[in-house]
């Protein structure tokens, strides 16, 4: 995975080569991902999927994320994004149901490990049960969902915990349930002006 050739970008957003996911996150290079936030409607109650990460994954280990995403290849289309949906949630989605969010740019250091991301950010609104997704496991333990108002609460107010409900992976390869209350550590610790842009994205596209 570290030797995945991924298409860099300057400061500027020009295209100037191409470089491994290493190089990448060594240097500090702006890089494509795809990111796929699921939207599901029970009665007039609009709930966010997330996904906790899997805690074989090197970066950001068991913390809740995005649904579904991921580094587009250097000979990816944006388009072909949607395979992350299937590796890591086992969910047939056609790239024609996604609602585009647009673009947004974001970077954290943490360390030696320097991340800095073209997001081409999407929303895909279909009513899923828990049972529909088969999960990569080195990829993702669970999903989770939450009233979406409750997350929007949690990045742009002062609320200080949400509760969430789903399952997770054992080792053992049987499931347990979540349902539990989590506060903003213990999500991937994407800038909050990210998390607050993802919820007047989303919040206008219901």
């Amino acid at each position: 995975m570290e030797n995945e050739q991924l298409k860099v970008f300057d400061d500027n957003k020009n295209h100037i080569g191409v470089a491994t996911r290493e190089e990448v996150h060594r240097i500090g290079y702006w890089h494509e991902v795809f990111h796929c936030w699921f939207v599901s409607k029970e009665g007039d109650t609009d709930y966010l999927l997330l996904q906790l990460r899997s805690e074989m994954k090197k970066d950001y280990p068991n913390l809740f994320d995005i649904t579904a995403a991921g580094h587009l290849l250097a000979s990816e289309t944006v388009q072909d994004g949607v395979r992350e949906i299937k590796e890591e949630l086992g969910v047939n989605v056609s790239f024609n149901e996604l609602v585009p969010l647009g673009v947004i740019n974001y970077h954290e250091t943490k360390g030696n490990f320097i991340d800095k991301e073209i997001a081409n950010v999407f929303l895909l609104k279909r009513n899923l049960a828990f049972e529909d997704f088969t999960l990569q496991d080195e990829e993702v333990a669970g999903i989770v969902k939450v009233k979406f108002k409750d997350f929007a609460d949690l990045w742009l107010s002062d609320r200080e915990a949400i509760n969430i409900k789903g399952f997770k992976l054992n080792k053992d390869g049987t499931t347990c349930l979540i349902d539990e209350y989590i506060g903003r550590d213990q999500f991937v610790s994407h800038p909050l002006s990210f998390y607050q842009t993802i919820v007047q994205k989303i919040r206008v596209n219901l």
